[in-house]
């Protein structure tokens, strides 16, 4: 069994308190939600949460991070006579990591059946035979850190829900109860998700009008942006004898959004783009974007494979004040997890 705790002391519940806050932002980042800090003498010296998507490094775990800056902090990996507190009861990686630092006492808040390694599947702590015994603690609002967990893993079965493609575990989909009250948008949504190049990511794209329809508009959304931004100008083009497709690039939108920034380049969207182009044969395609420098422009008026037979200019109508507008803008991105194309597009916008 892992190591309990009747009562939490005040210091111990005010730091894992602090611990808790650090998995609230892991879990905005699309990460799993787990914290850690590391204390010495009654002030924190180093923290970190969960990070291993985010950072591309599996050990990127809280306690690993929290370890380094506290290390860094003292200029010293010998964490001697500091106090570990983490909002998961640590795995094998982590306990090692512990171990080897010297760390004079660990405190974690919710057990984990499955990794454990302070009790529940193992109890590495327990080991006599180690040249360093650390005092361990669990158990210390764990409550509040297996809620935190089963809201966060509740989010994620809700996002698979919402359609019969399963997320991939490297992305999020924004839910569908996020676009409900969507001002002068009332076209359906369609959904594509093996096109090769997806590779099991959905891509949702507005699709109005007949398949037998002579004049053809694809409609490019801005980026940052998504096909919300150009309503006005798609109710302006259907019509009789229309077909207009304005699709969500992957990261944005209605699509599905993959958690890294390095995901995201102009030449992969563009190769979804061409897929579906061909997946729903659009030819003699009248390219209609929000400005002639859109990132996709100028490769789809060269490819002579779509004979794009022009380009219409028509920037979005601007927003500003519009209280419902700017809320439907902001619909697809509830945190800053869903932001990642967003922000490899921007570097700036952080």
């Amino acid at each position: 069994m892992p190591h309990t705790a009747d009562a939490a002391s005040p210091q111990d519940a005010a730091f894992m308190q602090l611990a808790l806050r650090l998995a609230d932002e892991a879990a905005v980042a699309g990460e799993v939600p787990v914290g850690a800090v590391v204390v010495k003498d009654g002030v924190v010296i180093g923290s970190g949460r969960n990070s291993p998507i985010q950072s591309c490094d599996p050990t990127a775990h809280a306690e690993i991070n929290a370890l380094r800056a506290a290390a860094q902090a003292l200029g010293n990996y010998r964490l001697d006579d500091c106090t570990l507190y983490v909002t998961l009861e640590p795995c094998a990686m982590c306990c090692g990591a512990m171990l080897h630092s010297r760390l004079q006492r660990v405190v974690f808040g919710a057990p984990d059946s499955k990794t454990g390694c302070a009790g529940s599947v193992l109890d590495l702590f327990a080991q006599a035979r180690l040249n360093h015994q650390t005092a361990v603690q669990g158990q210390v609002l764990s409550q509040q850190a297996a809620l935190q967990l089963q809201d966060f893993f509740r989010s994620r079965r809700a996002e698979q829900r919402d359609g019969a493609t399963p997320v991939r575990e490297d992305a999020l989909r924004t839910p569908e109860s996020c676009f409900t009250q969507l001002l002068d948008f009332p076209w359906q949504p369609h959904y594509v998700s093996d096109l090769p190049s997806l590779d099991g990511l959905r891509l949702h794209y507005l699709d109005e009008g007949s398949e037998a329809s002579q004049e053809v508009y694809l409609v490019l959304h801005p980026i940052p942006g998504w096909s919300y931004n150009m309503r006005s100008t798609i109710a302006g083009l259907i019509g009789p004898g229309r077909r207009v497709v304005a699709p969500d690039l992957i990261g944005f939108g209605r699509s599905d959004k993959p958690k890294r920034e390095a995901f995201h380049n102009p030449d992969w969207h563009l190769r979804c783009l061409q897929e579906l182009i061909e997946r729903l044969e659009l030819h003699n395609l009248v390219l209609v974007a929000p400005d002639a420098s859109h990132p996709l422009v100028q490769n789809l008026t060269t490819n002579p494979q779509y004979r794009i037979q022009g380009l219409l200019v028509q920037p979005p109508k601007p927003d500003a004040g519009d209280a419902s507008a700017l809320a439907a803008l902001a619909a697809p991105y509830p945190d800053k997890g869903h932001r990642a194309a967003e922000r490899a597009f921007h570097p700036k916008r952080k």
